[in-house]
């Protein structure tokens, strides 16, 4: 069973950047897809950004494309997610997410087929 635990969201103004991380146990994440997803104020789940294990292609939901990069650590059982120019629509609960089996990085991020979720961290946009 694979625990994931996000950390660094925070309060930040537009414009500014913000890291968050994801740490992983009971697991080698160098075997898992693993993504990004996040949840606003009265909205739906959404994946942001997910990268494949083993061959690296990623998926970027359009609205952070050019702003958001996804990087992993398997050396120290992490991944991140490196936030810039943020906006004040960027305002929900981050989630980190692994998958074992994905028919694609793509079907993982916009169907959220996720087996390992964290519990979330908020990030906050605003002057």
């Amino acid at each position: 069973q694979v625990q994931l635990v996000e950390s660094g969201g925070n309060l930040v103004q537009p414009g500014g950047s913000l890291r968050l991380s994801c740490s992983a146990s009971g697991g080698t994440l160098d075997r898992y897809s693993v993504g990004w997803f996040r949840q606003g104020p009265g909205k739906e789940r959404e994946g942001v950004l997910c990268i494949k294990a083993h061959d690296g292609s990623t998926y970027y939901a359009d609205s952070v494309r050019g702003r958001f990069s996804i990087s992993r650590d398997n050396a120290t059982n992490t991944f991140s997610l490196l936030m810039n120019s943020l906006k004040p629509e960027d305002t929900s609960i981050y989630y980190c997410a692994a998958a074992a089996w994905i028919p694609s990085i793509q079907f993982m991020c916009m169907h959220k087929l996720v087996a390992y979720w964290g519990r979330g961290t908020q990030v906050t946009v605003s002057s």
